[in-house]
């Protein structure tokens, strides 16, 4: 069989090249079939063993495009989820990367700025910002006045504006 690859391996990679329109996806290819022949060792075959290398090497080449058509389903389905199309202009969505490692130190220097404040005022911060309770609402369940509330969430919010960047 190693010695059929070899007659056979120029008329294989342009054919693969032509239906793959790429020559280094055809050489990968040839590469991959090599492999195949080389483990098959002595095999014996009827005839000169064309029809099985021509098998094979079809079978590499559509498992490829059957691989290529899932990768290109898969982006595509990625790729509707992250980017919105206006005009003829496509943006994404998501943050860039160094958005959010700002956003994620930000975060972390807020919360250990909320940690110094006065048990009060970062109570008061936390139920009304970060867990979404209006003011009457934090109010009730802390068992103070509405006017505190708005005093310590307001205190918070400075002591919070000092320390970010």
């Amino acid at each position: 069989m190693m010695r059929l690859y070899g007659e056979k391996r120029a008329n294989l990679a342009r054919v693969f090249a032509a239906r793959l329109r790429s020559v280094a996806e055809a050489e990968d290819l040839i590469q991959d079939l090599f492999l195949k022949v080389q483990a098959l060792g002595d095999l014996e075959v009827e005839g000169d063993g064309s029809a099985l290398l021509f098998r094979m090497a079809n079978n590499l080449m559509l498992d490829r495009l059957r691989s290529q058509a899932r990768a290109g389903a898969r982006d595509e389905g990625w790729r509707s989820l992250q980017v919105t199309t206006l005009g003829d202009q496509q943006t994404i969505d998501a943050p860039s990367a160094e958005d959010v490692v700002t956003s994620r130190q930000r975060l972390k220097v807020m919360m250990a700025t909320l940690e110094t404040l006065p048990a009060p005022i970062a109570r008061a911060f936390t139920l009304h910002k970060l867990q979404g309770l209006s003011h009457a609402e934090t109010a009730a369940q802390m068992g103070v006045s509405r006017s505190s509330i708005e005093k310590h969430v307001s205190a918070a919010l400075k002591a919070l504006i000092a320390k970010l960047p």
